[in-house]
């Protein structure tokens, strides 16, 4: 019986202290309302045993976007320092497909989304991964937000699982984005292709993880309700809907009232939508780094420069 007892009043200490550990970390830059809001959302997730997930758009919610996407600047820095030059089928082939997506312009629409997979389409999944590493550390180094960092620190020390939905392609991503969150590489979900004999190939593999195919990717590969989602734009409304907790909007949009074709949020902006929502809205700093010339810019003017005569 002495045994017995002595068992119980230990695995009773273990699990008290494991509940003690657990402490909430306030966020610096964030105000002292948010941080409470996240401090009492988490603690009330203390005794939970079923899985505790949380997920993440990644471009203007991990880190910063401006002057352009990552994923964007990352294929015309890859066109200008090995395509533009080379006279091959393969470099023509995509170059043809990098000036469609400069002359569409729409990059969170599914054309365009999905050309930057027909664009990488042939290469292994190695280079594409160092495209988009190389593209990390040459132009966005320290974009990533810390306010952000800090907040994945916590949920982690509460239990928590971190995921992060992209539609840029899921292999540019992985590797930066995994170091830099400290997040396994599998948990970091974007738009996929089929991989043959160690090359990718053109054939898409669904969902998308781009409006409501950010909700179908959470369905499809995380295949439980989040208890805690972050967005930042439109395009997150359907993945921030599938949150059964706590909604995090970072940086929303104010200027553009939105209309009849984004549903619900008609007539709103943003953050006037989340903010009636009752989400909860964050500010992280996303400025331009003056000193980095990017590519993007410069295939964007050399698109629209009068042909000469």
């Amino acid at each position: 019986m002495r045994k017995i007892l002595f068992i119980l009043s230990l695995t009773f200490l273990l699990f008290i202290q494991g509940i003690q550990a657990q402490t909430f970390r306030p966020i610096k830059g964030w105000s002292k309302e948010v941080n409470e809001k996240l401090e009492s959302f988490l603690n009330s997730t203390l005794t939970m045993t079923e899985r505790k997930v949380s997920v993440f758009d990644c471009d203007g919610t991990t880190f910063g976007q401006v002057p352009h996407y990552l994923a964007d600047e990352a294929l015309y820095r890859y066109a200008d320092q090995v395509l533009k030059n080379r006279n091959d089928k393969d470099a023509k082939e995509k170059l043809e497909v990098l000036n469609r997506m400069v002359k569409n312009g729409d990059n969170v629409g599914k054309i365009y989304v999905e050309d930057r997979i027909h664009f990488l389409a042939g290469l292994s999944p190695s280079e594409i991964e160092m495209i988009g590493y190389n593209c990390f550390r040459e132009a966005y180094e320290g974009k990533f937000y810390p306010e952000m960092k800090e907040l994945i620190a916590n949920l982690k020390e509460y239990g928590f699982e971190v995921w992060v939905l992209t539609a840029s392609p899921e292999i540019l991503y992985q590797k930066f984005v995994s170091e830099q969150l400290g997040i396994p590489e599998i948990n970091i979900l974007g738009a996929k292709c089929v991989v043959k004999e160690g090359k990718t190939t053109n054939e898409i593999i669904l969902p998308i993880p781009q409006d409501d195919g950010k909700a179908h990717t959470i369905e499809t590969y995380i295949k439980t309700r989040p208890l805690i989602v972050g967005g930042n734009s439109r395009g997150d409304m359907d993945m921030l809907n599938e949150s059964a907790g706590l909604k995090i909007i970072v940086n929303p949009d104010d200027k553009t009232v939105r209309g009849e074709e984004d549903g619900p949020m008609n007539g709103y902006t943003v953050k006037s939508y989340w903010e009636k929502e009752g989400a909860l809205i964050v500010k992280c700093n996303d400025v331009a780094d003056p000193s980095v010339k990017f590519s993007t810019t410069e295939w964007k003017i050399r698109q629209n420069r009068p042909n000469p005569k």
